[in-house]
């Protein structure tokens, strides 16, 4: 088995940078489901989810200080194959954020400004398929159909206020923010763990290459 099949340098540099993505936009979508709880469970949710947050950006930085110390030699092939993945996901992340942007124009001149919330995180998980196939992550195909069930879900099923106990809670803000966070740090530790059992095959095959030796 080719060790480049394995791992590479740009699977674990682009790896951690996407678990880093995955756990500051979580955090985000969890600081929107606090904003629902109005003041519940102050401050140990919100210092939870900080936390998580923190545990993922640190996995991220250690799979990009591992790629640091990793051979950079790229085929002509590869770096092609590099430049136009970049040159992709480029035009994804800027047609997901004019599709934001007009997205909430158009919410704010129909007066409509709850819905915000929800068709953000239908446009997000849109953009998740084609990165899906871009980065040939089939995680990413889960990730994108969860987003757009659970915004569909928290737009038309979820009503509009839920008592807890005798605390009053904007229910499709704090499922929509939870549920978007839950699914983004699945997916980012999902990446992450994937990428480090990848490293652990990778040092047992250069040892079974030394003992051969």
């Amino acid at each position: 088995m080719q060790t480049s099949r394995l791992i590479s340098k740009e699977a674990f540099r682009g790896s951690g940078i996407g678990v880093i993505f995955m756990a500051f936009f979580g955090t985000l979508w969890a600081g929107i489901g606090v904003m629902g709880l109005q003041g519940w469970g102050f401050p140990y949710v919100e210092l939870a989810a900080i936390f998580v947050g923190i545990i993922m950006v640190i996995g991220g930085i250690s799979l990009i200080h591992a790629s640091q110390k990793m051979s950079n030699q790229v085929s002509e092939n590869g770096a092609r194959r590099l430049k136009r993945i970049g040159f992709w996901f480029n035009m994804v992340f800027i047609a997901e954020a004019l599709l934001i942007g007009a997205a909430i124009a158009i919410c704010n001149i129909i007066d409509q400004t709850d819905l915000i919330p929800g068709v953000i995180a239908i446009i997000v998980g849109i953009h998740f398929l084609p990165l899906a196939s871009l980065f040939q992550i089939r995680i990413y195909y889960a990730t994108g159909v969860l987003l757009c069930l659970l915004a569909l879900v928290t737009l038309f099923i979820v009503p509009a206020t839920v008592m807890f106990g005798e605390h009053q809670i904007i229910a499709p803000l704090s499922i929509l923010g939870f549920g978007c966070a839950l699914i983004l740090w699945t997916t980012g530790l999902s990446l992450w763990l994937s990428v480090k059992n990848s490293e652990g095959l990778f040092v047992s095959h250069i040892q079974d290459e030394d003992h051969q030796g």
